[in-house]
């Protein structure tokens, strides 16, 4: 009896003590592929412990395996250890990890990068996880061109033809006209007689 109230006081205090708050700032992302975002977590140690940094342990949860994002043992990014998904496209901010908040810089994001985010920190008084997540949209389709042609010249351009083929129409009837006339009218020349008398012929 004695030995099982010892075994639960003995647990009790190491799950006392193996917790810390660990919060996301924002529980989800949504973006578009090679767009930058900044993730960041907060996390606070319990008061008289040193100022030691937290190994920090983040992964990205996909169905066929975890991606790792980011890992710190002692102070030391264990870069050999993070995914080639992410090479050179990741950076945490160290001065704001020293404030008790963890910032990675992710950047020229891809549809690849969608999904939750984990990430767990281990310090002396501790250590807790929290997770959010980021959605990363394929870039929208540029919208297609407009044509050069101001609208309001077509109006314009059939006007001047109408009127253009209405002057050309007009003078070729008048030319007709005129030539008609001509062809229609008849000579007439006058004769006078000797004994002073005057006829017409056509």
């Amino acid at each position: 009896m004695i030995c099982r109230i010892l075994l639960l006081i003995i647990l009790t205090s190491h799950v006392c003590a193996a917790t810390i708050v660990v919060n996301v700032t924002q529980s989800s992302y949504q973006t578009e592929e090679n767009h930058n975002i900044t993730l960041e977590w907060t996390f606070t140690p319990k008061p008289g412990t040193s100022s030691r940094p937290p190994d920090i342990y983040c992964e990205l949860r996909t169905y066929l395996r975890p991606l790792v994002l980011f890992h710190v043992v002692n102070g030391v990014e264990m870069t050999f250890y993070h995914d080639e998904q992410f090479s050179g496209r990741v950076q945490s901010d160290r001065d704001a990890l020293r404030e008790g908040r963890l910032r990675l810089h992710m950047s020229r994001l891809r549809t690849e990068d969608s999904g939750q985010y984990w990430c767990r920190l281990d310090t002396e008084s501790g250590w807790g996880s929290a997770s959010c997540e980021v959605l990363v949209s394929a870039a929208a389709d540029l919208p297609p061109q407009t044509p050069t042609m101001v609208p309001e010249q077509e109006p314009q351009e059939k006007t001047s033809f109408y009127v253009g083929m209405g002057v050309v129409t007009s003078a070729i009837v008048v030319i007709c006209f005129i030539g008609l006339i001509k062809k229609r009218r008849k000579k007439v020349t006058f004769f006078v007689s000797d004994e002073g008398e005057v006829s017409l012929e056509s």
